[in-house]
């Protein structure tokens, strides 16, 4: 009888999640530029923190960390990025462009892709677990009301940039997270054309 039991509620679906289907199909990114300074406080960004890290991890690695950069962080960060750019040759648009990205939000969280050791779990699916974590933190931010943006760019891989940031050996940046109170209304943009990029393989 336990075994039926048992049998009967693995081979039940699970509870459908309306509200979770609602978010996902009206989801959609805030421009970082529209982001206003105020946002999650510590306790509420560990909380969202602990929700991205709920992403696939084959292996439990952990092959990904999180540097958070608060305003007064962001600030030293935006003064690094432009003396790099200018050392790099960029034009004075690029330069402003790159400064200003560390002026959008209330936080930016740098998700440091970090790669282990493993003979059975090649990098570039730790890689890809890294990115599935850049997207569980700006659905949880969105989710908790926050407007959020996920950016990368050049100083994702400059060293530079990363020394700043605290990382080493093969450690980059999968994403920089922006999080911050919602000043605009976000554009739509066209979606996807499912069916033309799906194929169903005949049995």
């Amino acid at each position: 009888m336990a075994d039926m039991q048992a049998a009967t509620a693995l081979a039940a679906p699970l509870s459908r999640d309306a509200a979770a289907l609602d978010f996902l199909a009206r989801r959609r990114s805030r421009p970082a530029r529209t982001l206003g300074t105020r946002g999650p406080d510590r306790a509420e960004l560990a909380m969202l923190l602990t929700l991205a890290a709920r992403a696939p991890d084959h292996g439990k690695l952990e092959p990904w960390r999180f540097v958070a950069l608060e305003r007064p962080a962001m600030a030293r960060m935006a003064t690094i990025v432009g003396a790099r750019a200018a050392a790099l040759g960029q034009d004075a648009v690029s330069i402003e462009k790159a400064v200003a990205a560390f002026g959008q939000g209330a936080v930016v969280v740098a998700v440091l892709a970090s790669p282990k050791p493993s003979e059975k779990i090649p990098e570039w699916e730790q890689l890809m677990s890294a990115g599935a974590v850049c997207l569980g933190l700006l659905n949880a931010a969105l989710a908790a009301g926050w407007g959020a943006n996920w950016l990368s760019g050049w100083m994702a891989r400059d060293a530079e940039i990363l020394g700043a940031l605290g990382a080493a050996g093969p450690e980059f940046v999968a994403g920089f997270i922006h999080i911050g109170e919602e000043t605009a209304p976000p554009p739509e943009r066209p979606r996807p054309d499912i069916a033309a990029l799906t194929t169903y393989l005949e049995g």
